[in-house]
């Protein structure tokens, strides 16, 4: 018969991977051979690669894998971003199942901050909505949304900034109160004082195509929850708009009046020939920190200009800038189009030291730019007029040094016969101090920079391949290689054109050089730490070109005008190749923005257990250098892993792992397979968003799902809007009777915003001009077992329903008050408990046989104390006694002089009875001296001597005491039970060998009446 002790652990562990997350966890129970395989990482890992396919299903269904390779692939180990800090397999597998379930679930979440001022009446609390839905009170369909999802712990409510830019015009919005236009935040701005470049230039060809003499495209805009909103127009003389949220009208940003001064690097810039193509805003406090301020909106023109700017006051720095105030200025590409700016919201001073990627600039030729140092600014801006400010500007952009990723630069168009007069390898930009170029060199440069300004889009598209404004730009700054390095820029060819095929590249930042430790990642020490170096300031002034203005630390100076090692730092280049029919257009892009995937390795909380880390918990345990497991990032639940999605005009989505195996060197070119293909049911893909946990697509049909991209089903988990709801088909009726509205999608699901935290399954979707907003329950998620009570609900408004009284402000809902004051309990219930533990270890010395000490043992020493105890107790009454009689010990036990007859009595007693004098009391020394004496004695036996209950005596050595011995010689039932003692120790002394020393405890057996009847003898 065969048993379970008879299988082998693979082929039981490949049977246990079969079970469900709830059954896997029960079945540690059965045995202690399924505890320990259930308890161990391995098994999980198995469950989890079986549970969630992923890339194995994708390949199945490609047919890519047959027969045993499907097996084989199937338990290859995951990568993607795990869901909480301190994760493992077997916290992944149930978390992220349970999750979603819970979406799939749609169970309102259970806790909602609502408006009590709402309530229809005294004590009723509204009832819990999973979705809702709300007008934005824009004209236009939503293009853009941002915002916070609000936090319980803190009681603030989810606010958002959602913006149209076909209008220009952004509001605000608060689900919780299903309303829109808080304070008419953005309402007041016309939307009409805006130019469009389709009503100013009818008939010409946008994105630069065509005739090629201009370069227009839509209008284009970003906004942030915190910092509002900034509008560029895409024409011709395009100006820029900002709203700030604690305005409640916006502002242009004024026009270039300076004029050309070339031996600064400065030159003329004709603001009537570039319109705006890119914009960025801050959307957090972090980029407004490292950079002091000096970069709150960047823009990036038409002509290759970029420009930052400044949001004006705030808390996050010192120095005080007016609100648009213009702060640097660079001449990136002379004559190209920037088409996309991503800047790094997370940017931190260990990030700055470590000199890693902050922003990334991409123009239309596919060329990309970055930094990895802060611009450095006046050390004051107040009274300064316009063209001081804009020529502080450009000298502010002249004290860091763009670098272009070399297998971006532009490719150009095969010449052999050398028709072209132009040379195509020369492409000025501006230069910076610290390439120390001479009066002479900065005047050639930037005259070169003013001619290639002037140049018309036909130019570049003769002379160069790859003209498109239509990319798509995702760049991943937490991407980390253990060398300081590991950023990785996704660019998107989007196939707009018949002659291109969507494409999407990878670019990985790599360094060569030595690794530094783990250890050391993040920090640095005062030995370590490059001197600042001194030089004459832009200004006049003398300044610390290591040092930002604000005091804060920014990245050390490199010599020869370079940010980045060449030496230390190549570039290796992967395509994320896709699966299925080539002539697919890439329709929308987005990238997983979780928490934990916007983390580098010295960031990791898993890595770092309470070091670096911001996030790490404080009550969690740093790991020893010896028994810290997770050495490197392989090891970790998911691999740090971290995806990207694209959408397509046939409604497909594809997510790949854009940190997935690089090529082994900057020649080689590998191909990235897609882990997931999604074929959704909407006929064209218009927004993504993506989160660690799930995927949630929106269609230009209006439908609207969630999907797992680990592939556990390939059904949809939920469908958060259907596209044949009532409210879709009565929208579409309004759009079609609507003038204005002709050309504008309606019931396409234009943005989309997810909560950041994956295990809170929260987001938003635009849906034209409505919002629709979802909360589901994760409590199910909070802990492994299932195992909950049905909750009884009274009757609805009643005074004891728990629902009306969880969150009240008084009686049985103030729950934050009982939580304290059961924390006080708690602590003085803690320390009534110490100090009684302190008490028992003081009176009865509980822990001196240490905490592994058994019950045997403390049995044991309770007993020998008991015995010690009781003997003291008998020896002090004797004592007292002896006293009360009028008699001594001193005239029954013979003095010190008698012992003195024995050599070896007197030189074994001598010193040791001298001590025990000192230390014990005269009874307990006197006990002693007789149990030596008798030892003695019985080493060398007289005739004389007389065998007692205390040992061999001899007789001679005693002196007898008159008077004790006739009141002895009178008590006749003393002597008989005297005698029994005797032949009692007699009978013993022959059947087993007398002991060196006697126990003393045996004297207390008889004390009363043995006391002098020693002398008496046979």
């Amino acid at each position: 018969m065969l048993t379970c002790m008879d299988v082998l652990l693979e082929v039981l562990t490949h049977i246990l991977s079969h079970l469900p997350p709830s059954s896997l966890s029960s079945i540690s129970l059965v045995s202690r051979r399924f505890h320990s395989l259930v308890t161990t990482p391995h098994a999980w890992r198995i469950a989890f690669s079986r549970y969630f396919p992923g890339p194995a299903l994708t390949g199945k269904n490609e047919g890519r894998q047959r027969g045993d390779d499907w097996e084989h692939n199937l338990l290859k180990r995951r990568a993607f971003c795990r869901l909480t800090a301190l994760s493992s397999w077997r916290n992944e597998y149930i978390l992220r199942t349970r999750l979603l379930h819970s979406i799939a679930r749609g169970k309102p979440t259970s806790y909602q901050i609502t408006d009590q001022r709402k309530s229809t009446r005294a004590g009723s609390t509204p009832a819990a909505h999973a979705v809702v839905t709300y007008n934005s009170l824009l004209q236009f369909p939503i293009s853009h949304i941002d915002g916070t999802f609000g936090s319980s712990i803190e009681s603030k409510p989810p606010a958002f900034v959602h913006g149209a830019s076909e209008e220009g015009i952004a509001t605000q919005s608060d689900p919780t109160s299903k309303k829109s236009g808080a304070g008419k935040w953005g309402l007041l701005s016309e939307s009409r004082m805006f130019n469009h470049f389709s009503d100013s230039y009818p008939g010409e060809a946008p994105w630069g195509l065509g005739a090629g003499n201009l370069v227009g495209n839509p209008n284009v805009m970003d906004v942030s929850q915190p910092h509002g909103m900034v509008y560029g127009e895409g024409c011709p003389q395009g100006r820029t708009y900002f709203l700030s949220t604690s305005e409640k009208r916006g502002r242009f940003f004024p026009r270039s009046v300076l004029d050309p001064h070339y031996e600064l690097g400065i030159p003329a810039v004709n603001a009537a020939h570039f319109g705006i193509c890119a914009t960025w805003i801050a959307k957090s406090s972090e980029i407004l920190k490292s950079t002091n301020g000096l970069c709150g909106m960047i823009t990036g023109t038409s002509s290759g200009i970029l420009t930052s700017y400044a949001l004006g006051p705030h808390p996050s720095y010192d120095q005080r800038f007016e609100r648009g105030q213009m702060t640097a200025r660079w001449a990136l590409c002379p004559g190209v189009p920037i088409i996309a700016i991503r800047v790094d919201d997370k940017l931190s001073a260990k990030r700055l030291s470590q000199r890693r990627i902050w922003i990334t600039v991409l123009n239309a030729l596919g060329e990309l730019f970055y930094l990895t140092s802060i611009p450095r600014g006046l050390d004051t801006y107040q009274k300064l007029e316009p063209e001081a400010l804009e020529k502080a500007a450009w000298l502010t952009g002249r004290t860091v040094s763009w670098e272009i990723v070399e297998s971006s630069r532009r490719v150009p168009v095969p010449d052999p016969f050398n028709k072209l007069s132009t040379n195509a390898t020369y492409n000025p930009r501006s230069s910076s101090d610290e390439m120390n170029l001479n009066r002479d060199q900065i005047i050639a440069e930037t005259k070169d920079i003013e001619r290639f300004l002037a140049f018309k889009p036909i130019h570049f598209r003769t002379i160069y391949q790859g003209w498109d404004m239509r990319r798509k730009l995702e760049v991943d700054f937490a991407g980390d290689d253990g060398q300081g390095a590991g950023e990785s820029f996704m660019v998107a060819c989007c196939s707009a054109d018949d002659d291109q095929v969507a494409s999407v590249k990878r670019f990985t930042r790599v360094g060569t050089g030595e690794s530094p430790s783990l250890d050391n990642i993040g920090s640095s020490s005062p030995a370590s730490e490059p001197e600042a170096e001194t030089n004459s300031s832009l200004f006049g002034q003398g300044e610390s070109r290591g040092v930002l203005s604000s005091g804060n630390q920014a990245s050390p100076p490199m010599p020869n005008g370079s940010n980045s090692l060449p030496a230390t730092v190549e570039w290796r280049v992967s395509n994320l190749t896709f699966e299925g029919p080539k002539s697919a257009e890439i329709t929308a892009c987005a990238l997983d923005m979780s928490t934990f995937a916007r983390m580098t390795k010295f960031e990791d909380p898993l890595l770092g257990m309470c070091g670096n880390s911001e996030v790490s918990s404080l009550c969690s345990t740093p790991f020893s250098v010896l028994s810290n497991p997770l050495v490197s990032s392989a090891e970790i639940p998911g691999q740090r892993g971290r995806y990207m999605a694209v959408g397509t005009s046939l409604g497909s989505v594809f997510v790949w792992d854009i940190r997935a195996a690089i090529p082994g060197n900057s020649h080689m070119v590998n191909n990235i397979m897609p882990i997931r293909i999604i074929h959704t049911d909407s006929p064209e893909i218009s927004s993504l968003a993506l989160t660690a946990l799930y995927l949630v697509h929106g269609g230009n049909d209006g439908l609207v799902q969630a999907w797992d991209h680990l592939a556990s089903s390939t059904q949809p988990v939920r469908t958060l809007n259907s596209r044949f709801s009532s409210r879709a088909r009565r929208r579409l009726v309004q759009a079609t009777t609507a003038n204005q509205n002709v050309g504008h999608n309606f019931f396409a699901a234009g943005a989309i915003c997810l909560d950041q935290d994956p295990t809170r399954l929260r987001g938003i979707v635009a849906l034209g001009t409505q919002l629709r907003y979802w909360a589901y329950s994760s409590s199910a998620a909070d802990q492994y077992k299932s195992n909950k009570r049905r909750v009884r609900y009274s009757h609805h408004g009643s005074n004891g329903s728990p629902e009306t009284q969880r969150f009240s402000n008084s009686g049985r809902g103030a729950l934050m008050d009982y939580i304290m004051n059961e924390k006080a309990e708690l602590e003085r219930q803690k320390i009534a408990k110490e100090k009684e533990l302190a008490h028992l270890r003081g009176r009865f010395g509980t822990d001196l046989l240490g905490s592994d000490a058994s019950d045997e043992d403390l049995l044991a020493y309770a007993c020998l104390l008991s015995e010690e105890s009781y003997t003291s107790d008998e020896r002090n009454r004797r004592g007292s006694e002896s006293s009360s009689g009028g008699s001594s010990s001193s005239e029954t036990i013979a003095s010190d002089e008698t012992f003195s007859a024995n050599p070896l009595t007197q030189q074994i007693s001598t010193p040791t009875l001298d001590t025990v004098d000192e230390e014990l009391e005269p009874g307990l020394a006197e006990a002693i001296r007789r149990s030596l004496q008798d030892t003695n004695a019985s080493q060398s036996p007289k005739e004389g001597s007389v065998l007692t209950d205390e040992g061999t005596t001899d007789v001679g050595s005693y002196s007898f005491s008159p008077s004790l011995s006739g009141t002895s010689s009178q008590d006749n039932v003393g002597d008989l039970d005297l005698a029994i003692q005797l032949s009692l120790a007699e009978q013993e002394g022959q059947i087993a060998p007398q002991e060196e020393f006697p126990a003393l405890g045996s004297t207390s057996n008889t004390p009363s009446k043995r006391r002098g009847r020693g002398k008496r003898g046979f």
